[in-house]
This record gives C-alpha cells, sequence and structure tokens, in this order.
C-alpha cells in the first residue's frame, strides 16, 4: 500500500513538472486577460496632425509607456488573451514634433475620411521624409 502510494506521489509531482499538456475539463470557464490601452479604429480616425499633446490624451487616453528619454514619442500598448485562447497585442507610436502630433506608425491605419487622408499624406510618406 505505501509502494503505491509512493509510486501515485511521484506521478503527480512528474505529471505537474513536464510540458505535456493535460486534459482540460469541459465546462471550466477562463476570464479574458485584458491589460493595456484599449486602441480602436475610431479613436485613430479622431487623431488629426497638429493636436497639442492634451487634446491626444482627450481622444487616446494617457499612454502607457512615456519614455523619459523620448519624449516627443508617446506609445500605446494593448495585450489581451480571450479565456485559454492565443495572446494577442495591439501597439500605436505617436510622434511629437514642437509639442504637436507630427506622425504616428502601428498596427492601425488612418480611415478614408481620417484628417491625415484628406491632407494629402499619409504617415508613411511623413516617415521617410524624416
Amino acid at each position: 500500500m505505501l509502494r503505491i502510494l509512493v509510486l501515485l506521489v511521484a506521478t503527480l509531482t512528474v505529471a505537474a513538472c513536464s510540458s505535456i499538456p493535460l486534459p482540460q475539463f469541459p465546462g471550466v470557464y477562463k476570464i479574458p486577460i485584458a491589460q493595456g490601452n484599449i486602441i480602436t479604429q475610431e479613436m485613430i480616425d479622431q487623431l488629426e496632425p497638429g493636436m497639442t499633446r492634451r487634446q491626444v490624451v482627450f481622444v487616446m487616453g494617457t499612454p502607457l509607456v512615456r519614455d523619459p528619454y523620448h519624449q516627443d514619442r508617446w506609445d500605446y500598448v494593448f495585450n489581451y488573451q480571450p479565456g485559454g485562447g492565443e495572446r494577442g497585442q495591439e501597439r500605436m507610436t505617436l510622434f511629437f514634433e514642437n509639442d504637436l502630433l507630427s506622425r504616428f506608425e502601428g498596427d492601425f491605419e488612418p480611415g478614408e475620411d481620417a484628417a491625415w487622408s484628406q491632407r494629402g499624406t499619409s504617415t508613411d510618406e511623413t516617415e521617410s521624409n524624416s
């Protein structure tokens, strides 16, 4: 009886430390995890060249990362993982010149009706001129 108990404990210990995925229990709810700044296309479409930092914060919220060495760059990052699913990430980086929004880059593009499109320049063109 003692041998069976020792064998059972050893098996459970090895199984807990192994990288072999264990079967999932059906019907177990896993909480979706979201961290950072939620970024939507509507928010990106509201951005206009020449906006002040205060106006950008009103539209996008406080940036997740403000580098003290690069104060003209704001990074917005959103990480999400649906319950038990694949982890995803969205990011946007906004650049300022003379305290005014000059360009942005990341996982979103300005919409057709956005001020960036109406100006006749895209964020990529502005980026290549820098």
